[in-house]
C-alpha cells in the first residue's frame, strides 16, 4: 500500500474533520489497540456514518502513518530547536534532553502508540517510520559523540548513552500527570541533570 495516498481538495472545514478523525484515532488506538479498532469506531466517534469517513481519510493504516510520521516530525523539529543558538555540548545535551521529556510529557497517548504499533506498521510506511526514529536516535548519538570528542563527556558507549537517555524521556509518558508532585519544567531540568550524569559531564562552572 503506498504511504501517501492521492491527494483531496482541502478546505478549512475539511481540515478541521480530518484533524478530529487523527484525534478519534489515536484515542481509540490507546485504548483498544491498532488491530482492535475498526474504521467504524473511528467514524463513530467523530460522528461520521460508513462510507462517509471515507471522503476524509484512505485507510486505518493512513491514520496511524500520519500519526506515528507526525510524532517523529514534531521530535525532530524540537530537538532541531532546542539545540540551536549554542555550540556548547553540555548546555545542547541538555536542551535536547529537556525538549525531549517535554514532548512525552505532553504528547503522552502520541508516545504510547508510536512505541506499541510499529509491528502494525505495513511496509514501506513501516521502513518510513523507523527511518525517522533511526535519524532522532542518531541526532542524540551526535550530540554524546560531540562531547566525547571534545573531551567534555566520558562513556564507555556512545550509542547506550543515547539510548539510555532516550530511553529515560520516553518513560516520562509513562507516568507524568499534569497537576502531580512535579511540574514539567521541574521533570524537564531534573532529567536534564541524569542525562548529564549519564555522559560523565562535569558541573558547569
Amino acid at each position: 500500500m503506498p504511504s501517501h495516498p492521492p491527494e483531496r481538495p482541502v478546505t478549512p472545514n475539511g481540515v478541521a474533520r480530518a484533524a478530529a478523525i487523527r484525534h478519534a484515532a489515536l484515542e481509540l488506538f490507546t485504548q483498544r489497540g491498532y488491530a482492535a479498532t475498526t474504521m467504524a469506531d473511528i467514524g463513530q466517534a467523530v460522528g461520521i456514518r460508513g462510507p462517509s469517513l471515507y471522503k476524509h481519510v484512505a485507510s486505518k493504516q493512513q491514520l496511524l502513518v500520519e500519526i506515528m510520521v507526525g510524532t517523529m516530525e514534531a521530535l525532530i523539529a524540537e530537538h532541531d530547536a532546542a539545540v540551536r543558538g549554542t555550540v556548547d555540548p553540555r548546555e545542547r545535551l541538555r536542551r535536547a534532553t529537556e525538549a525531549h521529556v517535554r514532548y512525552h510529557a505532553r504528547h503522552r497517548h502520541e508516545a504510547f502508540v508510536g512505541t506499541r504499533e510499529i509491528r502494525s506498521l505495513e511496509e514501506p510506511n513501516r521502513s518510513e517510520v523507523l527511518c525517522r526514529r533511526d535519524a532522532y536516535e542518531q541526532a542524540f548519538r551526535d550530540l554524546v559523540q560531540a562531547g566525547v570528542d571534545c573531551g567534555r563527556f566520558h562513556v564507555t558507549s556512545v550509542r547506550l548513552a543515547s539510548y539510555a537517555i532516550l530511553d529515560l524521556g520516553m518513560g516520562v509518558s509513562v507516568w507524568y500527570r499534569e497537576g502531580g508532585e512535579l511540574s514539567e519544567n521541574e521533570v524537564a531540568w531534573q532529567y536534564g541533570e541524569f542525562a548529564l550524569r549519564l555522559v560523565g559531564a562535569p558541573d558547569a562552572d
